[in-house]
């Protein structure tokens, strides 16, 4: 298996450039260097004493001097060209194969395996290293075939979302409109439980419809329009208002804002998760007339959002329930809705490179806080 190589490998500073085979070079250079002088200037020494005329017994341990110094420095010598052989051969030729095996492997050949017989420690690291290798390609082709699945499972949610928005749609726009013509045409002749029974049958269509759609903008963040750019959080907020001044102005909610900046996102899915928020504040709401704030503070590389209402509120139990698709804390007859909202809401959120949560500082009755960070324009920065 060859794949992408990866990037090469950064430069070494300061001593670290020279390779290890010039060390050992270096320091037996300088060591070889050194014996040398150390024989020369005992030949020397030994030399000056014999020029002195000493008596015979100091003669007798001269020779005896030299020989000891002879055996000691062919034994050196020995030792020394030992030593060379053992580098050469058990530590630097090791290293040069595994690097070799290692510059194979980053070259992109991920299937070529590492493995040298000595010293003992490099045969270990390079076990190591080829079962790490190992791993890591075990865990690239699952994630190759998880992304052919994933790859396959959206061409299908592709699919859908295209029938979901033309053929399912068009067979309930028939029913609730036939079934509102037959009301008119023959209400007259229907009796109270009929009419009930009509009024059901459209009313199940148009929620149906309203489901279909909820599932498409579900499905579509990401997919469709999702590119992200520098965008003025305050622009898409009063997009958002002017998208719900006939609800806010029926229900005489006021919506207040601190000086919002720019970011990192998408102006139509930023649009959605403020109406969102901002429907939920509105259609929650206790008896007093709703008031809804939308605050930023800076944090790190990230803007920190805020959506503060003064409704019903919701317990700390339901703070992860309530972002749960199709999950619903009230009866539909009195909350309408398709229970996908905040669902959605998190979807863009997370998206976009955030988090979005439940401040757990309300609950019942004591109106609801909602959280959510977004990445900071890097000019800002």
């Amino acid at each position: 298996m060859s794949i992408h190589p990866l990037p090469p490998p950064k430069e070494p500073t300061g001593l670290g450039r020279l390779p290890a085979g010039r060390w050992f070079t270096l320091i037996g250079v300088v060591s070889v260097g050194a014996f040398l002088a150390g024989a020369v200037a005992t030949i020397v020494l030994v030399g000056q004493v014999r020029a002195a005329n000493p008596r015979p017994e100091v003669t007798v341990q001269l020779d005896r001097l030299n020989v000891a110094l002879i055996v000691l420095f062919a034994t050196m010598l020995a030792a020394g060209a030992g030593l060379v052989v053992i580098v050469r051969y058990a530590v630097l030729k090791p290293i040069d194969q595994l690097t070799e095996q290692v510059r194979t492997v980053a070259s992109g050949d991920f299937d070529h395996r590492l493995h040298v017989d000595r010293p003992a420690e490099l045969a270990e690291l390079s076990s190591h290293v080829d079962s790490m290798r190992r791993r890591i390609v075990t865990a690239w082709r699952t994630a190759t075939e998880q992304a052919d699945e994933l790859r396959r499972s959206n061409g299908e949610l592709e699919q859908f979302a295209y029938v979901a928005s033309h053929d399912l749609q068009e067979p309930l726009r028939k029913v609730a409109s036939f079934t509102q013509m037959l009301e008119q045409r023959y209400g007259d002749q229907l009796d109270e439980r009929a009419r009930q029974y009509i009024h059901y049958a459209v009313d199940g269509a148009k929620r149906m419809q309203l489901l279909i759609n909820d599932l498409l903008d579900f499905s579509r963040v990401g997919r469709v329009t999702g590119e992200r750019a520098p965008v003025d959080a305050g622009q898409a907020l009063e997009l958002t208002l002017d998208n719900l001044s006939a609800t806010i102005e029926d229900t005489g909610a006021r919506v207040t804002s601190d000086d919002l900046p720019r970011i990192m996102g998408n102006t139509l899915q930023l649009t959605q998760l403020f109406q969102n928020l901002i429907e939920n504040a509105i259609k929650f709401r206790s008896d007093d007339p709703p008031r809804v704030h939308i605050g930023a503070k800076r944090d790190g590389t990230m803007w920190e959002f805020s959506c503060t209402d003064n409704g019903i509120g919701v317990e700390p139990k339901y703070a992860d329930r309530i972002f749960l698709i199709f999950q619903r804390l009230h009866p539909r007859d009195v909350y309408p809705g398709t229970g996908i909202g905040l669902a959605l809401c998190r979807k863009i959120v997370e998206y976009h490179g955030g988090q979005l949560w439940l401040d757990d500082g309300g609950g019942q009755g004591q109106g609801a806080t909602f959280r959510w960070t977004l990445p900071a324009v890097g000019d800002d920065e």
